[in-house]
């Protein structure tokens, strides 16, 4: 079995130092890489909504009311159009996600491609910059995920080195997206690689507090958006909180079923994909002509709703409905960009709504609506990633306010168990089931599930032709050592499995078959070379046999090999020890 850079034995002692400095410091250096595209990317998405009449303040300051209005629709489309285009230069016809992160490090594959990863940053920039109603944060996990998996590969290290290089260039993304370090140290061992390693927690750790330096320091970003202090809610407020991370829970499952079921749906219309965003694009600008709110990111909508009074109830449901529709629309159409801005977005207007509601029956102050507004915001965003420490923290390190994490945590308490139970552990597992990899029973079995048993194919299976007789058959076997054979004709194709003990039952009966073709073959499934390793395994539960065929699959029947049961088991045992290396921090 090929042995990979993750199954060797670590250096120790000095070396092994010297080598775990050498990781640190590349994290350090993705992570200042990282924070500056980041940066970068961020600007030029506001540049271009600026100056495409996306943002409020463009749209306010225009003064020409009928250009504005066929720029709303005109801008959109055509951003769709180029969207499109630009997905026909990607291999999977889509952009990349933080769900193709998950599924690099999950099983091991890393090596993200840098060219696909570019080109969905370049679509996600034109997607944002004319208004689609997508995140950006999705974008540029992606991003730094990609530049991490790129210098590893330049410097030729191993496996576990590119998981935690990818995970270097998410922590970074989003300790400067958000300015928040601990929120992104968290996001990249909670979502991405889903364990604590020691030797990985340095590396993540450098990364995130270089970002988080030139975000704050050298490149002077300001937070998402600052809240004052605020008064402490009473006591029996805490219950509302509850209520609202429960309620919160369905929200969530309600935006992510609608970009499950959108994108079902754009796969039916008579359209072809690379026209899918410009319908999309113009759609979504005619709704915006009467509620301008559901353009973009909508960074100024999440800040008004944080607001008392700012937004009126019925306001607060017409834009939430469609800020749900308008993303859904927009990621099942196919425009690139995230779920994580949206999700705040409509978090935040579901807990204002909650708050106005219980504002109206006169039980509220306008001191403690914030609290609705933030709560809302983690019990909709929290499900959506599978991640509700990094959400906790992020209300934290953008507020500092104990107080209102503490609230925060309340409704994360309901949401994330009830929207697991309900929906998922996140939108990025569910988006990975739909296309063949169940996270759901552990990082051991979707290793498996990547690994082709092709990998373990062996030509030293014993193959009869049909014709061959019973006593030569038995004298086949005993000379090979092995006790079954695979009946194999003329052209090649498999054609049943025989054991010794058929072949001498066959021998001592008084009406015995001339040819061991005549003989009624043992049933035995057949496995192809793309077969994983964890079918393949599930398969030998109803199996008592030494090997499965393995036959093309093209056909059907052309005889390829055998898959050893025990070679199954050596990989199963290897790739576990792997893992628990990687895990434990020793490999």
């Amino acid at each position: 079995m090929e042995t990979h850079p993750a199954s060797q034995a670590p250096a120790r002692g000095p070396m092994g130092v010297v080598r775990f400095l050498a990781l640190v410091l590349l994290g350090a250096l993705i992570g200042a890489v990282a924070a500056a595209l980041a940066v970068g990317f961020v600007t030029a998405v506001l540049w271009l909504n600026e100056a495409l009449l996306i943002s409020p303040r463009s749209r306010m300051m225009f003064d020409r009311p009928d250009l504005l209005l066929v720029a709303t629709v005109a801008v959109p489309a055509l951003g769709g159009l180029v969207v499109g285009l630009l997905h026909c230069a990607i291999p999977e016809r889509r952009a990349h996600t933080p769900a193709d992160v998950i599924a690099a490090v999950q099983t091991r594959q890393g090596r993200l491609p840098a060219r696909a990863g570019a080109l969905s940053a370049l679509s996600a920039l034109v997607s944002l910059g004319a208004g689609a109603s997508v995140g950006q944060y999705g974008p540029l996990v992606h991003l730094g995920a990609t530049l991490g998996s790129l210098g590893t590969r330049l410097l030729r290290l191993g496996r576990s080195e590119d998981n935690i290089t990818i995970a270097c260039g998410v922590a970074a993304a989003i300790a400067t997206a958000f300015n928040a370090p601990l929120a992104g140290i968290v996001f990249a061992h909670e979502v991405v690689l889903r364990h604590y390693a020691l030797r990985a927690f340095a590396p993540i750790a450098a990364a995130a507090i270089v970002g988080y330096v030139i975000a704050t320091s050298v490149l002077d970003r300001g937070a998402l958006f600052h809240v004052a202090d605020t008064a402490v809610p009473r006591p029996w407020e805490f219950a509302l909180f509850l209520a609202i991370g429960g309620l919160g829970a369905l929200v969530a499952g309600a935006y992510m079923r609608a970009i499950l079921g959108a994108g079902r749906l754009a796969a039916r219309l008579p359209l072809a994909p690379a026209l899918r965003p410009a319908a999309a694009g113009a759609l979504l600008g005619t709704t915006a002509l009467w509620v301008p709110d559901i353009l973009g990111i909508g960074q100024e909508t999440l800040r008004f709703a944080t607001i008392a009074g700012a937004y009126g109830s019925d306001e607060l449901v017409i834009v939430l409905v469609l800020k749900i529709a308008a993303t859904a629309l927009c990621l099942g159409m196919g425009f690139s960009g995230g779920v994580f801005s949206p999700a705040l977005v409509i978090g935040t207007l579901f807990g204002a709504l909650c708050g106005s509601l219980v504002g109206e029956l006169g039980a509220l102050s306008a001191d403690t609506f914030i609290y609705y507004a933030v709560c809302g915001m983690v019990a909709v965003t929290a499900p959506v990633i599978g991640a509700p420490l990094t959400s906790l923290l992020i209300v934290f390190e953008l507020t500092g306010s104990y107080a209102l994490t503490t609230a925060a945590l309340a409704s994360v308490t309901l949401a994330s168990p009830i929207a697991a139970q309900l929906f998922g552990r996140s939108l990025f597992d569910t988006q990975l089931r739909a296309r063949g990899l169940d996270l759901s029973a552990g990082r051991g079995r979707a290793v498996l599930q990547s690994m082709p048993v092709g990998e373990h194919l062996s030509h030293d299976g014993v193959t009869l032709a049909p014709s061959v007789t019973v006593d030569r058959a038995v004298a086949q076997l005993g000379r090979a050592g092995h006790g079954e054979a695979y009946l194999v004709d003329g052209a090649g194709r498999y054609r049943g499995c025989v054991t010794l003990a058929d072949l001498e039952g066959a021998r001592a009966s008084q009406d015995a078959p001339a040819s061991v073709g005549e003989l009624a073959t043992t049933e035995r499934p057949v496995l192809h070379p793309t077969t994983s390793l964890w079918a393949a395994m599930t398969t030998l539960e109803t199996v008592t046999g030494e090997a499965l065929p393995v036959v093309d699959e093209a056909d059907g029947e052309t005889f390829l090999g055998v898959v050893y049961e025990t070679s199954i088991a050596r990989a199963y045992l290897a790739h576990s020890d792997e893992l628990r290396q990687e895990e434990h921090g020793t490999g």
